[in-house]
């Protein structure tokens, strides 16, 4: 007698332009299908919201991988310029049958740190191609094209992994930066009066000693602290001027001098600015409740 082997599912995949056949970002957001975008233009900046994670802001050219098990939502403002790019859709029988291609899904799925990816111009380029490829094979009549797709999905888990890789050791860097600056801006505090006043005192001066970009220093240490690089060098010299008012003899030409301003009057408009009243101002006052 014969025996009949069960039948093997195949899986589904699809993949389409974004806004092809009236596709939006928000589509196929079905519990059993995994989701990969490729989102190449689209303004004003939209918002990924995805499990337990803050709101992910994507307002530039990003690579978006959805776990069906984590609830998520797109926050979609009116377009002023649409949405572009591509998506796929596959099951989980998709790639269940393809041993490294299930490996490949349960790293990149699995305990997301972010499910979405910033390619660089190169990285771009590189999944536009293999999108719009993937979107010509899936209208020709081939009897293979199954496992073609597989492999293209097996090229673009790879690619997402390098630009994890790439993101991990700009992030890496990006904190041994802040850590720096942070050493180095603590290490002018306390101001030795009169001989020795502050050599660094602008986000500028910072970033020609670390010999990086002032941008990307001020990315690295917004990011480490929630505040700009400029905010805390003013908030040091502010706490510094404080103290010098209240607990030196020092005039205050000579402590805005040590604290590295120029002339007298830009260190009393700075001053007044975080104050509300002038260095003598505040020393009268500090004076008269002592």
């Amino acid at each position: 007698m014969k025996t009949l082997k069960p039948k093997e599912r195949k899986g589904q995949f699809r993949v389409a332009k974004i806004g092809e056949n009236k596709c939006t970002l928000e589509s196929y957001n079905r519990r059993d299908f995994y989701k990969i975008s490729l989102v190449t233009k689209g303004w004003p900046p939209c918002q990924l919201c995805y499990g337990a994670l803050a709101p992910i802001e994507v307002d530039k050219p990003a690579l978006v991988l959805l776990n069906p098990l984590i609830p998520h939502s797109w926050v979609v403002p009116k377009r002023e310029i649409e949405s572009e790019g591509y998506f796929c859709v596959f099951d989980h029988d998709f790639i269940s049958h393809n041993t490294e291609l299930n490996g490949l899904a349960n790293q990149m799925f699995n305990n997301q740190k972010s499910p979405v990816y910033f390619p660089d111009d190169k990285e771009l380029s590189f999944l536009s191609v293999l999108f719009a490829r993937m979107r010509t094979e899936a209208d020709l009549s081939y009897n293979d094209k199954d496992n073609l797709f597989r492999s293209h999905l097996n090229l673009l888990f790879h690619e997402a992994l390098q630009i994890r890789q790439d993101d991990n050791q700009v992030e890496k860097g990006s904190s041994r930066i802040a850590g720096s600056f942070f050493s180095m801006l603590r290490k002018q505090f306390p101001v030795d009066l009169p001989l020795q006043p502050i050599k660094l005192k602008t986000a500028s001066d910072f970033a020609d000693l670390l010999a990086v970009h002032v941008n990307h220093l001020n990315t690295a240490v917004t990011k480490a602290s929630g505040k700009s690089t400029t905010t805390h060098i003013n908030e040091l010299i502010f706490a510094e001027a404080k103290s010098l008012l209240s607990y030196t003899t020092y005039s205050v030409s000579e402590i805005s001098f040590g604290l590295g301003f120029e002339y007298q009057s830009y260190f009393t408009r700075f001053f007044r600015k975080f104050a509300g009243i002038t260095p003598s101002e505040f020393r009268n006052t500090f004076e008269k409740y002592k």
